[in-house]
């Protein structure tokens, strides 16, 4: 009879572990289904640019042309993700070295995210806005965080999903960025020669 008091005890604490091993997930390299091809299109708003035009007020808008031009990240993030909060302050570092960063905010309310942004410091060159997750959905996003690295024509090379540091910086991006170098400084060797 004892037994039997403490079952739903016990189906609370199996329950509660299988709840925190779901939410903390493994992080992995993921094989996007777009690794090695574009950036789709998109046309979002940027999160943090508001524009008055002579009619009046304006909303601007980015598209894939702001993932071109560069190697730069592409960070999928939201103010609500706690994962999101553990790899800000190495966003921040990667954005002092030099790395640029552009932020891709998921599901999230515009107030909330800028206050993240205000409160924890602004890792990213912009951030594009994307309440509905139509872009990530595109993308193959299916949570918060990922990283994708795009290549200067817009080409997704690589994605990692989960909270970035320094670590899985130097094993899962360094070899890939040092690859996109080796490979325009080829294109730049053949232009000139």
């Amino acid at each position: 009879m004892k037994i039997v008091r403490f079952l739903p005890l016990l189906g609370v604490v199996i329950a509660s572990i299988i709840l925190v091993y779901a939410l903390e997930k493994p992080t992995s390299v993921e094989i996007s289904p777009l690794a090695g091809q574009s950036v789709p299109a998109f046309s979002l708003i940027n999160l943090l640019e508001r524009e008055s035009s002579e009619g009046g007020f304006s909303v601007p808008t980015v598209d894939e042309s702001l993932l071109q031009g560069k190697v730069q990240l592409l960070n999928v993030w939201a103010s609500w993700c706690g994962v999101c909060k553990k790899e800000h302050d190495f966003l921040l570092a990667l954005q002092q070295d030099g790395v640029p960063i552009v932020g891709l905010n998921y599901r999230d309310k515009r107030s909330s995210a800028v206050a993240t942004l205000r409160e924890e410091g602004n890792p990213y060159r912009a951030v594009i806005y994307d309440p509905l997750g139509e872009l990530a959905l595109d993308l193959g996003v299916y949570g918060t965080p990922e990283t994708m690295l795009i290549d200067p024509e817009g080409i997704i090379r690589q994605r990692y999903v989960g909270a970035l540091d320094e670590a899985i910086w130097q094993q899962q991006f360094v070899p890939v960025l040092e690859a996109i170098e080796a490979e325009l400084l080829g294109k730049n060797a053949q232009q000139q020669g």
